[in-house]
């Protein structure tokens, strides 16, 4: 955190001054450790006296094992200064077992840290640990779409939301989320792949689930033909059937009606060739846009035109589609 100010205050809300802990009367009997870098530090970090003075009493403590009020306070005020020191972390949960803490309250605490941390592994892992030992995430999923809500990214809060989703079964109203997370942004590809995790996690992919699926995605994709995260759901959807996305027919109605339109989106192109390289050639005739010769030409305009990016993979699948032909001459 930041550490300009002689003004700044302790745990950043707090109503005093930064108070050095060697000017403190209560920790006189403490005798600091200071870091111990070795003799000729290559990359000397230039730590702040805050910093210094704070984590050289924080090694004291932890060296001496002591588990008390004064200690956890400490704790506070090094997560403050490095939130991702995973050793601090990990003292500070030792103390609040030992003092019997309520968690209730640590959960306050750690809302507060996140708020500003919420990148932080560390920071997200603690919370894990504190609900754990409450055995109740009944507040989770609406912290975690307040994070979600400012940042519809952010994996540790997806990360953290799926845990507690699948370890306490709150797979009710998640889709609905999902759903309204997509209706803001059809892009949203956390979104897409949290419906895959519900779907996955609460159903066998039966053929009408499939069905209720593929026309989701469909729909989508209508909104926004060149939506990576859409495409990339309707295969994933289409692995757990066994006709799979070669011979589905709301699929291949779909890739003709963009094709026939005009639209050469990166990943239409690429669905066409991916059924054209697991079908066989003569079950297509040859003015369909599933045939091999079409797909051939497909490679080339992805390598040369659509995704010059991926040039040698377009090639790559070009050679393959020609020993394809080949093959059957």
């Amino acid at each position: 955190m930041s550490d300009s100010s002689d003004e700044e205050l302790i745990g950043g809300d707090g109503a005093e001054k930064w108070v050095l802990y060697r000017d403190r009367d209560e920790w006189n009997d403490v005798t600091p450790l200071s870091q111990d870098d070795g003799p000729n530090p290559i990359v000397a970090i230039a730590y702040s006296e805050k910093f210094k003075d704070s984590y050289d009493y924080f090694r004291a403590i932890l060296k001496s094992g002591e588990k008390s009020e004064r200690a956890l306070g400490l704790t506070e005020d090094c997560i403050w200064l490095n939130p991702a020191n995973y050793t601090v972390w990990q003292f500070r949960r030792e103390i609040l077992k030992a003092l019997g803490k309520d968690l209730k309250e640590e959960l306050k605490y750690i809302d507060k840290i996140i708020k500003y941390n919420s990148k932080n592994y560390q920071v997200w892992y603690h919370r894990k640990v504190i609900i754990e030992w409450l055995q109740d995430a009944s507040e989770e999923l609406e912290f975690t779409k307040a994070i979600l809500k400012k940042d519809a990214k952010n994996y540790h809060a997806w990360q953290h939301r799926q845990w507690c989703i699948k370890t306490f079964n709150l797979y009710d109203q998640e889709l609905e989320y999902v759903e309204q997370l997509l209706n803001e942004d059809v892009r949203n590809n956390s979104a897409w792949n949290q419906r895959y995790f519900v779907i996955s996690n609460t159903t066998k992919f039966e053929s009408n689930v499939i069905n209720k699926e593929v026309d989701f995605a469909l729909e989508k994709i209508s909104l926004v033909k060149g939506n990576e995260s859409a495409w990339n759901y309707l295969r994933g959807i289409l692995m757990h059937d066994s006709a799979g996305l070669t011979h589905n027919d709301k699929v291949r109605k779909k890739c003709v009606e963009l094709y026939e339109a005009g639209y050469r989106t990166n990943h239409l192109l690429a669905c066409i060739i991916d059924i054209c390289q697991n079908s066989c050639i003569n079950d297509e005739s040859p003015e369909s846009i599933f045939h091999i010769n079409n797909a051939l030409k497909l490679c080339k305009e992805l390598s040369e035109n659509h995704d010059k990016i991926r040039e040698r993979y377009w090639n790559y699948i070009g050679h393959q589609l020609l020993q394809k032909l080949e093959t059957v001459s």
